[in-house]
Parts: C-alpha cells; structure tokens; sequence
C-alpha cells in the first residue's frame, strides 16, 4: 500500500507503508529509504515574578485562539530547545531571559500539527518590558492559584512543576517574614510547638534528668520530681499558648518573677534558677530536633525557627526571674 502522497527524497518512488521493527513506517520499494517521522520540538517558558505569578500569553492565532498559554513556539533549525524558549519568549512577550532550568518535557498530540514534544523551561527575566508580539493579542502575569484555561495541557504541569521546585523556599521566606511581626501566624515552626506542647510529659522527664545531672544547678537537683515537673509543665503550657497567640504577657512576668524568687528563698540562688532555665531551652529544641527526618532544607530551617522563637520567650522569662529576685518577687 502507497503512501499518502509521500516520495522517496533519494528516488522520487511512492512510498509504500510497512512494517519497520514493529512500526508501520513509509518505505521505498525502489531503494529502500525508510522515512521516519518525528514529533515536532516546541519550546515553552514559565517567567515568574517577584509576586509569585507566571507570565502568559493570550493567543492571537490558531490553534486555540484566545486563549492563554505560556511564551511557546517551534524550535527552529541550528538553535538548542533552550535558545527557541528564549527566543519565543522574547518574540511573544518582550522580555529578555535567562535559563534557570528545565522543568518538563511533555508529549501532545495537536489536530493542528500533529505530534508535539513539548520542552519547558523555567526562565528568568534579565530585561526588557512586557509587551504582545506578533502572535499575542495581550501578555500578564497570574497567580498560580488563579489561572486562566490554558490551551496546553503541557503547560499546566509544567507550572505545577516549577510551583512544587520553589514550595519550600517560598514557605520558608513567608515563616521568615511572618516572624519578625508581634504575633506572627501561620509559622513553619507552629508543628512542633504542638508536638512540645502534646508531649509535655516527655519533655519535662528530660530536662529532670538534665538538672540532676549538671554540675550548675547541684542545689537545683535536690528539689523534688514532682516539683520539677509541675514547674517544666508551667512554663511549657506558657510558652505553647505564648506562640498560639494567647496574651500570656502578665502570667509569664508574674510567674517567673514569683517563681525566682521563692527558690531563692528555699536555698536556690539566681544563677542556678537561670541555668535550669537555660537547660530547659536546651531540652526543647533537643526534643524538637530529633524528631525531625533532616531531608529537605525546610526541616532545618523549622527546627532552627524554633530555636529563634526559644530565643524570644525565653529571653523574657529570665528578665522577669532576675528582677523577680531583685524586688522579692514583687512586680
């Protein structure tokens, strides 16, 4: 059987169609040429920018005509894929770029064009200006939650690609952010704050077992079990509900003030009030630390957060145990 309208480029023969390997492909009788036909290179490019949302383009001609894809376009011959996503990009939108990296390569089968392999790349923007280009009647940039239909399904995978490449570098610059405010919320941090809070208990049996064993608080270790414990459970439920948003200020002052103040008067003077503080600062984030699996840069940066917010409450709770001795327990 002849092809349809297919002629040798050796021979000018009509092609027959046979079986090549296990694929029906376009032969030549007369020489023997096989003709081997090959998806088409297309090159598209994910631009973010500073706010988070990816360029698009609203599509001026067919297929899909009006309607919003990425920066996309055949690779033309003697040019990498990564040269036509940039040259797409710069033709449709205006802006000039840079490869960062690649993000995905996709099969399509287009009614328009037939086998498409679609490469994209994530790029980022090193000049010039947003504007349409010949093939686009408009260019904008989206919120990743809040995309337009677009004309590729290619085109959605790769943005939840390159959405999921930067998810916990985003989450860290926003638990970042979030923590320099007075009453930060959501925090990174917040998991094993409740995981402290959860396991309390736990906790508190480890900083026992600190305080019994450090050479700085001898007069320390000589206090009850229970005593100890019930103080590690106070000053734990004050600093969960601290972080949980509770308005625990006037408690945290009264409580340490109080507390410095009467071990001082039972035989424990400050410094070994303060290092058992101390060494409670240490069992929480010692705690909290091993728990964590250590795979991913987020898991580090959650347990060193919570040393920051250790940081901060804890800071405050030796001040007021200081002028608690000073003043007697007094305010």
């Amino acid at each position: 059987m002849t092809g349809q309208g297919y002629y040798c480029p050796q021979c000018a023969t009509a092609l027959e169609r046979r079986d090549v390997e296990g694929t029906e492909r376009e032969v030549c009788p007369a020489c023997g040429f096989i003709a081997y036909r090959n998806p088409l290179p297309v090159a598209a490019a994910v631009v973010l920018n500073a706010r988070r949302e990816v360029l698009l383009v609203k599509r001026r001609n067919e297929p899909h005509a009006g309607m919003w894809c990425l920066p996309i376009g055949f690779a033309e011959m003697r040019e990498t894929i990564a040269d036509a996503a940039l040259r797409e990009l710069h033709e449709e939108t205006g802006v000039v770029g840079r490869v960062v990296r690649l993000l995905d390569a996709d099969s399509f089968i287009s009614d328009h064009y037939g086998d498409l392999l679609i490469v994209t790349f994530e790029i980022e923007k090193i000049g010039g200006s947003e504007q349409a280009g010949d093939d686009a009647e408009a260019v904008g940039y989206y919120a990743l939650d809040r995309l337009p239909a677009l004309a590729f399904p290619a085109n959605e995978k790769a943005i939840e690609a390159c959405r999921q490449i930067h998810a916990d570098e985003w989450a860290i610059g926003d638990s970042f952010k979030e923590l320099q405010k007075e009453q930060p919320h959501p925090l990174l941090s917040d998991a094993l704050i409740t995981l402290i809070r959860d396991r309390a208990p736990e906790v508190a049996h480890l900083w026992i077992a600190e305080v019994q064993g450090s050479p700085t608080t001898r007069a320390y270790a000589r206090l009850g079990a229970a005593d100890l414990a019930e103080e590690a459970a106070s000053v734990l439920s004050q600093f969960a509900r601290w972080w949980s948003g509770a308005d625990v200020r006037d408690e945290v002052r009264e409580f340490f003030r109080r507390r410095a103040a009467d071990r001082r008067a039972g035989g424990v003077e400050l410094h070994e009030f303060l290092s058992a503080l101390m060494l409670l600062r240490k069992t929480i984030w010692t705690f909290a630390r091993d728990q964590g699996v250590w795979e991913r840069p987020i898991d580090v940066y959650r347990v060193l957060e919570l040393d920051r917010r250790l940081v901060l409450f804890f800071d405050r709770a030796l001040f007021h145990a200081a002028r608690g001795c000073a003043q007697g327990g007094e305010g």
